[in-house]
């Protein structure tokens, strides 16, 4: 299921997380009064669904929630992205549409209590009477009653989409574990140190009394990063004195994964216990002193550790497919012209 759908409400009650994941990014926006060319514009039709006719106001909307970086640019789509997200939103608004007429076939209907609950938590998430004031005018016509058909509207299409989307696309425990043991390579990771360095680097270019230089600061240095005795003081000195980028990080590379290391630099880490630090390498014109924190063999991360990772990755794809079918599905019967 994609992550939201195109619909004005916010956060509505009741909703389990992937709901609230679905209407998380329409954030209540101040809204200027259009020009009467725009006007017209967003009331152009651009579909229609079993008689039912969708705007380019319901297309524009949907497509802010596909790319809301565009609200920062004027409502600007880049050009090279402009026919896919185009074409995404055309294919939702269709879908949401299709899903609501059915869930009013089915007869299924929202409680006034939760309406009523839904309505006053979208009410709070503006900031100010007169911001809600303007948000009514400008999506709504002004009409409170026009909202609650909106939010109703939602509410109907989220249960829907629960009982034939979210309910069916559960993963079990099985289903984890057997993706697991099938796919052990995604699951292995490669011999690797997790080291600190202090780095001088000579510039571009250098002459030999350039590299000289660098070699004097180095070892210079060494003495001084070999008389820490932790992490942290190796990490400060390399904040002081390093000349690589790592130095904002406290010299921390993590882990790195030993065949993307230089052959001398492999061959010094060999050398060392976590903790020690190691004498000057030289990579090429750059002189580097290393502090091995830890040498991780190669290994297979455990089930446990990755099990939520696979439960996600396996439910996002369930969801796209269950979607998909449901989508056909609807279709099958329907009567949809793009316009």
């Amino acid at each position: 299921m994609r992550q939201q759908l195109t619909l004005i409400v916010l956060v509505l009650a009741g909703l389990n997380p992937l709901s609230a994941q679905l209407m998380s990014s329409h954030a209540p926006t101040p809204v200027t009064k259009p020009s009467t060319a725009s006007m017209q514009s967003a009331g152009k039709p651009v579909a229609r669904v079993n008689g039912t006719i969708l705007t380019e106001r319901d297309l524009m909307r949907e497509e802010m929630t596909i790319f809301p970086y565009a609200r920062q640019h004027n409502g600007s789509i880049p050009k090279e992205m402009e026919p896919g997200i185009r074409n995404g939103a055309m294919q939702m608004i269709v879908f949401e549409e299709l899903v609501y007429q059915e869930a009013l076939r089915r007869k299924l209907t929202v409680t006034p209590v939760k309406l009523q609950r839904s309505e006053a938590q979208f009410r709070a998430q503006f900031r100010s009477e007169q911001e809600f004031q303007q948000f009514l005018q400008g999506e709504c016509q002004g009409s409170r009653q026009l909202l609650r058909d909106q939010i109703r509207r939602s509410l109907l299409i989220d249960t829907l989409l629960k009982a034939e989307v979210e309910s069916k696309s559960a993963v079990s425990l099985v289903e984890m574990r057997a993706y697991y043991d099938q796919n052990p390579m995604a699951f292995e990771y490669p011999e690797s140190f997790a080291i600190q360095t202090i780095s001088f680097i000579p510039p571009q270019n250098a002459t030999s009394e350039q590299v000289k230089e660098a070699r004097k600061r180095a070892e210079s240095a060494l003495p001084q990063a070999r008389a820490t005795k932790s992490y942290e003081e190796f990490g400060l000195l390399a904040e002081k004195i390093s000349e690589d980028d790592y130095r904002v990080m406290m010299g921390n590379h993590k882990a790195v994964d030993r065949a993307k290391m230089a052959p001398q630099l492999v061959q010094a880490l060999l050398a060392l216990q976590p903790g020690q630090v190691s004498d000057i390498i030289q990579v090429e014109q750059i002189y580097t002193i290393v502090r091995l924190n830890q040498h991780i063999p190669a290994g297979k991360t455990k089930f446990e550790a990755v099990k939520d990772q696979i439960k996600t990755e396996l439910e996002k794809k369930k969801t796209n497919q269950v979607r998909a079918a449901f989508g056909k599905k609807l279709r099958q019967s329907a009567k949809v012209e793009i316009l």
